[in-house]
């Protein structure tokens, strides 16, 4: 692969796997193809194993909400506004159009904010970060 780390890939027959009797528990069977493996040199399977229980802990999972959230943002500025296409050339004028982006994604989020006691007319979207950040402020 083109990461600089040799890997070591096994895929077995499909004769062989058609005749085991614990076919239907393997992973990674497709379409009968067999069992495909992919096994990394030790050190690295060490580390993969561990970031991987690692990412059930409350802890890891607390760190990637917030990352979440910061992502949710950047993917709705790119998709909804167009933040990955800029209108104008040079640095200043794209800067004021991602502050200006910026600004009008804040406004957006803030207008679906709802002041105790009122209704919204529609069903409400699933809160994002930002508007559990506002809901937490003080008033």
């Amino acid at each position: 692969m083109g990461d600089g780390h040799p890997r070591l890939s096994v895929l077995l027959p499909s004769k062989a796997c058609r005749e085991c009797e614990d076919r239907g528990k393997c992973t990674g069977n497709v379409d009968g193809k067999g069992r495909h493996i992919l096994l990394l040199p030790e050190p690295q399977q060490k580390i993969q194993s561990q970031v991987r229980k690692d990412q059930k802990t409350s802890n890891w999972l607390q760190r990637c909400a917030i990352r979440s959230g910061c992502e949710a943002t950047v993917s709705e500025t790119v998709h909804a506004h167009g933040l990955r296409h800029c209108r104008y050339r040079g640095l200043a004028k794209t800067h004021v159009q991602h502050v200006l982006t910026a600004a009008g994604t804040n406004t957006d989020r803030l207008s679906d904010y709802f002041l105790p006691g009122t209704t919204p007319t529609s069903p409400p979207r699933p809160p994002s970060h930002f508007k559990r950040l506002c809901q937490s402020l003080p008033t």
